[in-house]
């Protein structure tokens, strides 16, 4: 398994072309915004490819060539995530070390030094950072936590009513805003919300890809953009399981 030892860990994103796991990612979201979508009553269950799946801890891993990934160990299968979508692998036999599969892309790991492989090439891969998954002791009545820097902000779902709790300007101001599903790819891990109220709209877009807190550089597997009051907020964040 991973070596967690912390290390200075500050990706950088390179064009779609030259990544290796570019061609395997599940097409954008963008569906109907139905302006007369109405709130439901209960939360929306979100895609599975947002959360830990069981495992503890989130790994960053820094790749040749450029490319950064975060995975999470489970006891029956390995999620990964690349710049460009999530993925769920199976575990697979291997003589040494631990190996996992789907279809044509595979990840082998021993230690810290792993190799994943696909019909676009090859990455060769060390460990960077771990960090431990977020649960719902820690956060309780949340299904989805999402924040960002530069200014503070961040967002919690709740996880049985269709409501999430906003926190911006480092915690000066906080609200409690009901949302509303506008569009959904469970197979992607893509999720759009808005507001379910005319006088304080906002759009919060919530996409299964690789992500790393701008500041410490701990792995994530969702980006979160959030559109508020004419500001665009981008920050990463994590599904919560119960």
């Amino acid at each position: 398994m991973i070596s967690r030892l912390p290390l200075s860990f500050r990706p950088a994103l390179l064009a779609a072309a030259s990544l290796l796991l570019a061609g395997c990612a599940a097409a954008p979201v963008d569906g109907p915004r139905s302006a007369g979508a109405k709130v439901a009553s209960t939360a929306p269950l979100l895609p599975t490819l947002l959360f830990p799946g069981g495992a503890e801890h989130f790994e960053a891993w820094r790749c040749t060539p450029q490319q950064d990934l975060v995975t999470a160990f489970g006891e029956r299968e390995l999620r990964l995530w690349s710049a460009h979508g999530g993925y769920r692998l199976a575990p697979a036999v291997v003589a040494s070390g631990a190996r996992y599969q789907q279809g044509d892309l595979s990840f082998w790991n021993k230690g810290g030094e792993a190799v994943v492989e696909s019909a676009n090439g090859r990455l060769d891969c060390t460990a960077a950072m771990a960090r431990s998954a977020l649960t719902r002791e820690q956060r309780p009545g949340v299904m989805f936590h999402g924040r960002g820097n530069e200014p503070g902000w961040h967002v919690n779902l709740a996880h049985d009513t269709p409501e999430l709790t906003l926190t911006m300007d480092y915690g000066t101001r906080e609200m409690t805003l009901p949302y509303r599903v506008i569009a959904m790819d469970n197979g992607g891990g893509r999720v759009l919300l808005s507001s379910g109220l005319t006088d304080q709209p906002f759009e919060l877009r919530l996409e299964a890809r690789a992500c790393f807190d701008d500041m410490s550089g701990e792995p994530f597997p969702a980006r979160v953009t959030l559109t508020f009051e004419g500001e665009t907020y981008r920050g990463c964040g994590q599904g919560i399981a119960p």
